[in-house]
C-alpha cells in the first residue's frame, strides 16, 4: 500500500503528516510541527526575511529526514498566506527545491479552505452535516458553510493572528486605541464575510489550527476554575464525552478582553496557551470573538484536523478509486465545473454532446492514445466549459477561454490540473500546442505529450458536433495496426458537416498518433 507526506507551509508554522493507505482509508504513521513564523516579516515587509527563511528550511530539511525514512512514495509541499504576499516568495521555492528536491505548490485561500473542509468532514464525527468550520491561521481566516459534507459557501479573510499581531500589536501589552483599531478592522472584514457567506444556520461550529485549540483549552480551565455549572444539551454531552475541547462565545469574549491587558508572560502562564502562541493569541481572540458575536454563533468545537489531513485524503483519492473520498471530490469537483459553466452562462444540454463523445473516444481509442485514467475527467471538464471564454468576446474566444479556467477557483482541482484543463480548452482552433506557447510553459515538461494526445481528442469530439441542433451523431470506432477507421451514424440532420470537420483533423491525427484516420458516413 502506498505511504503518502503532506508538508504545510504556513504563516506561523510548518507542519508534517505521514500516512499510510490501508484497507482504503489512511492511517498516520508520523506528525511533526515547527514554529517558524514565516509570515512575521512578510507582514511588516512585503518580503519573508533570511532568518525566517533559514528557520523553516531547517525544518523542512528535518520534515525531508522523516519522509524517506518512512520511504513515502508522494509528497505534496503547500504553502499559504505567507508565500501568497511574499514578493521573494520565488526565491524561498528555489531554496527549498535545491535543500530538498520538493516543489512548493502556493495555494489560493479557498483553495486551502476546500482542504480543511475535506480533511475535517472526512474524518470529523458530525462534520457530515450542515456545520460551518473556522480555520484562523497565521496569515488568514478560512470560513466554510457545510451541508451534508458538501460546501455551501466559503470565505478566506486577511485575519491572521500573526498578520495582525504584526500590523495592530506591536508593543505589549497593546494600547486600548491599537486594540480599537483592530476591532474596527475585523468588524470590517466580518461584514464583508457576511455579504458573501450570508447567515449560516448550523448547530455545529468546528474550529481549526493553534489558535482554536489555545482558547478551548484555556476556556475550559478557567470554566473548572470558576465551577460554574450549565445545563448541557444532549450534543454537547456528546463531544465531551469524546474528549473534544469546546468554548462557548461568553467565555471567548471575556478571555480575549482579558488577554487583550495582560503583558506576554502573563498571557503564556494562561493554560493551553503556553510561550509561543501567546505572542499572537491577542488578535486571534478578538477575532474569534468578533465572529462568533457577529454570526451569532453559541459555541466552537475545537479539531485537531487540518490542511494536511485533506492534502492526503486527495492523494488517496487520486490512486484508489474505490475510497469513499473519491468519490466526494469528484463529485465536488464536476459541482465546480457546472457552476463555471453556470456563471459564463453556458447550457448543460448543448455541450453535453461533446462530452459525450470524448469519453467515447477516450475509452474506445485508450490502445491507441495511452492516457492515464484522470483524463477522462479533464478532457470532461474542458469539453463542458470550452465555449466560456464567449461570455468575453466570440472573437478569440479560445485564448480567453484558457484564461477563465487557469484563474477560476475550480473546487477539487489544484492549479496545476486547471493549467493542463485550460490547456486542453485552448487549442481547439487553428492554434496548434507548441512547446515554446506561454500556455505549455505553466505544464511540466514530461507531460506535454500526454496534453497533446488529450487535445486531439478533443478536437475529434468538438468536430463530431457541428451541428448542435440535430440530434447527437452515433459512432462506431475499429482500431488497427496502422489505421483507426471512425464511422459515423448519422442523425436527423445527417453528418456530412462533421464528417467534413474530422477529415480535417486527419493530417494532425497521423502526426501525433502515427496513424491515419478515415471517416465513414454509414
Amino acid at each position: 500500500m502506498p505511504t503518502f507526506a503532506a508538508v504545510d507551509i504556513g504563516s506561523n508554522s510548518c507542519r508534517l503528516k505521514i500516512a499510510s493507505v490501508q484497507m482504503h482509508r489512511l492511517k498516520t504513521l508520523h506528525e511533526d510541527r515547527e514554529v517558524t513564523r514565516l509570515g512575521e516579516s512578510v507582514f511588516q515587509t512585503g518580503a519573508i526575511s533570511p532568518e525566517a527563511m533559514a528557520a523553516t528550511i531547517r525544518a523542512l530539511k528535518r520534515f525531508h529526514k522523516a519522509v524517506q525514512l518512512h520511504v513515502a512514495d508522494k509528497v505534496r509541499v503547500v504553502a499559504t498566506s505567507a508565500m501568497r504576499d511574499a514578493r521573494n516568495a520565488g526565491a524561498f521555492t528555489e531554496w527549498v527545491r535545491s535543500a530538498t528536491g520538493w516543489d512548493v505548490e502556493v495555494i489560493s485561500g479557498l483553495e486551502e479552505g476546500r482542504l480543511i473542509h475535506l480533511g475535517v468532514v472526512t474524518h470529523e464525527v458530525g462534520a457530515r452535516g450542515r456545520c460551518v468550520l473556522i480555520d484562523l491561521g497565521g496569515g488568514s481566516c478560512e470560513m466554510t458553510y457545510s451541508d451534508g459534507g458538501r460546501i455551501k459557501a466559503m470565505v478566506s479573510l486577511p485575519l491572521g493572528a500573526v498578520r495582525l499581531q504584526q500590523e495592530f500589536l506591536m508593543t505589549d501589552p497593546p494600547p486600548r486605541e491599537d486594540v480599537a483599531r483592530l476591532k474596527q478592522y475585523i468588524d470590517r472584514e466580518l461584514k464583508k464575510a457576511a455579504r458573501k457567506i450570508g447567515t449560516p444556520r448550523a448547530a455545529l461550529v468546528i474550529a481549526t489550527s493553534g489558535t482554536a485549540a489555545a482558547l478551548a483549552e484555556a476556556s475550559s480551565t478557567v470554566r473548572k476554575k470558576a465551577g460554574t455549572k450549565e445545563k448541557k444539551s444532549l450534543a454537547k454531552r456528546r463531544v465531551e464525552h469524546l474528549g473534544a475541547l469546546t468554548a462557548d462565545a461568553h467565555e471567548v469574549r471575556v478571555l480575549a478582553d482579558r488577554l487583550a491587558k495582560m503583558r506576554d508572560e502573563q498571557r503564556a502562564a494562561v493554560p493551553g496557551i503556553g510561550p509561543r502562541r501567546s505572542e499572537i493569541i491577542v488578535g486571534g481572540a478578538l477575532v474569534y470573538s468578533h465572529l462568533m458575536e457577529r454570526f451569532g454563533f453559541k459555541s466552537f468545537r475545537y479539531s485537531e484536523l487540518g490542511l494536511r489531513d485533506g492534502m492526503l485524503a486527495q492523494m488517496l483519492s487520486d490512486v484508489d478509486l474505490r475510497a469513499s473520498v473519491h468519490q466526494k471530490i469528484e463529485s465536488e469537483r464536476w459541482a465546480g465545473v457546472l457552476e463555471v459553466c453556470r456563471r459564463y452562462g453556458i447550457e448543460q444540454r448543448q455541450v453535453e454532446p461533446v462530452r459525450q463523445h470524448v469519453v467515447d473516444l477516450f475509452k474506445t481509442l485508450a490502445p491507441v492514445h495511452g492516457l492515464p485514467e484522470e483524463y477522462r475527467l479533464w478532457l470532461e471538464a474542458a469539453a463542458m466549459m470550452e465555449d466560456v471564454g464567449k461570455f468575453m468576446n466570440h472573437q478569440g474566444h479560445h485564448r480567453h477561454t484558457q484564461y477563465i479556467i487557469a484563474n477560476s477557483e475550480i473546487f477539487g482541482f489544484s492549479p496545476a490540473q486547471r493549467a493542463i484543463v485550460s490547456a486542453l480548452a485552448r487549442y481547439l482552433g487553428k492554434t496548434r500546442p507548441d512547446a515554446m506557447d506561454r500556455v505549455m510553459r505553466t505544464i511540466p515538461i514530461e507531460e506535454h505529450t500526454n496534453v497533446i494526445r488529450a487535445i486531439l481528442l478533443l478536437r475529434l469530439a468538438v468536430a463530431l458536433n457541428q451541428d448542435r441542433a440535430s440530434a447527437i451523431l452515433r459512432i462506431r470506432i475499429h482500431v488497427y495496426p496502422k489505421r483507426v477507421v471512425l464511422e459515423l451514424v448519422p442523425g436527423r440532420g445527417g453528418a456530412e458537416l462533421e464528417a467534413w470537420s474530422v477529415k480535417k483533423e486527419a493530417s494532425y491525427f497521423r502526426e501525433v498518433f502515427r496513424r491515419e484516420l478515415f471517416v465513414e458516413v454509414v
